[in-house]
């Protein structure tokens, strides 16, 4: 018998990882998003209830992540029944956490489950992605695809699509702030050059070739070396104050790199598990020092993606 309701969960997500920008995303399974979808008679998608960390979302599919997520779905299959959704937002918006791609994420799993014939998870980022959209124009890959498929997850291609995860370093974990302040993706974006220098390309791509291959060795030194964000952390530095403090207390405390989570505000770095308090705890104070309240989140990099829940409310993958 077909599913009457599915229900999903995805987790939050840290676009870039520092050093590859738009094209690696890292799952951050410290906050979820969880969407539940209920088999409608009418079609289209509906917006039902609304909880967590907000009361109320936008409800039509041209302006909530999920619910277009959701609509790409059914819209795709030809299915012909509809949908109602309730979000549990676990994900903070607007916090370089990526809040709306974990929604949207969770919205296609939850959609896709009520199917009588799903497709399988791959076949899911083309629907987040249209998910996406509603928040960014065009959609952002990085975070979506790491919720989605959980751990660190590279995009190789878009046109074709092309999207890998990727080995994760034993022992790492990320440790991530989101400070008392907000920075929307399209202004982050809005600042970057459309050009750069062909010297600061270079040193860009030592980096990021550096840390996939330390993250595909297991070579903590190479991830070390590689975790550095020359090309966009610069340009966007000013959209927090205490980002260089923040920055140079991880780093003093053993970090591995330390960086924006996507466009911000919210400040990540990888630390080996023995170092995780020290880390933590520096940036902590570094954040109290500037008179800037943030919360804290810790999560391994070898983060689960997006799951379903079973009638028997066990966990199963999408």
């Amino acid at each position: 018998m077909p599913r009457q309701s599915a229900t999903a969960s995805a987790p939050a997500s840290i676009g870039n990882v520092g050093v590859g920008f738009d094209i690696l995303g890292q799952a951050f399974d410290a906050a979820r998003d969880t969407v539940t979808a209920v088999r409608d008679a009418q079609p289209g998608v509906r917006l039902m209830q609304v909880s967590g960390l907000v009361a109320s979302l936008p409800d039509s599919p041209a302006s909530n992540t999920a619910l277009a997520a959701a609509k790409a779905v059914l819209d795709a299959a030809g299915a012909r029944f509809g949908a109602r959704l309730s979000i549990v937002k676990g994900v903070p918006l607007a916090a370089g956490m990526g809040g709306s791609a974990a929604s949207a994420v969770a919205g296609a799993a939850a959609a896709n489950a009520l199917l009588d014939s799903p497709f399988p998870l791959d076949a899911l980022l083309p629907f987040a992605l249209e998910g996406e959209r509603i928040a960014a124009d065009p959609p952002h890959w990085d975070n979506v695809m790491a919720s989605l498929h959980g751990g660190l997850v590279l995009a190789a291609s878009e046109s074709p699509a092309l999207v890998r995860r990727l080995p994760a370093p034993k022992g790492v974990v990320a440790v991530l702030f989101h400070p008392d302040t907000r920075v929307e993706t399209r202004m982050a974006r809005s600042i970057l050059a459309a050009q750069v220098p062909m010297k600061l390309a270079v040193e860009h791509s030592r980096r990021v070739a550096a840390f996939v291959a330390g993250c595909a060795c297991g070579d903590l030194a190479l991830v070390r070396a590689g975790l550095e964000d020359l090309l966009v952390e610069p340009q966007r530095a000013h959209l927090l104050a205490p980002l260089p403090a923040v920055k140079a207390a991880a780093l003093a405390a053993g970090a591995l790199g330390c960086s924006f989570s996507g466009s911000g505000p919210s400040v990540f770095a990888w630390a080996a598990e023995r170092e995780a308090d020290a880390v933590e705890s520096a940036m902590a104070g570094a954040f109290a020092a500037a008179g800037l309240g943030a919360r804290a989140y810790r999560a391994p990099v070898e983060s689960d993606g997006v799951r379903l829940l079973d009638a028997d409310d066990r966990l199963v993958a999408a």
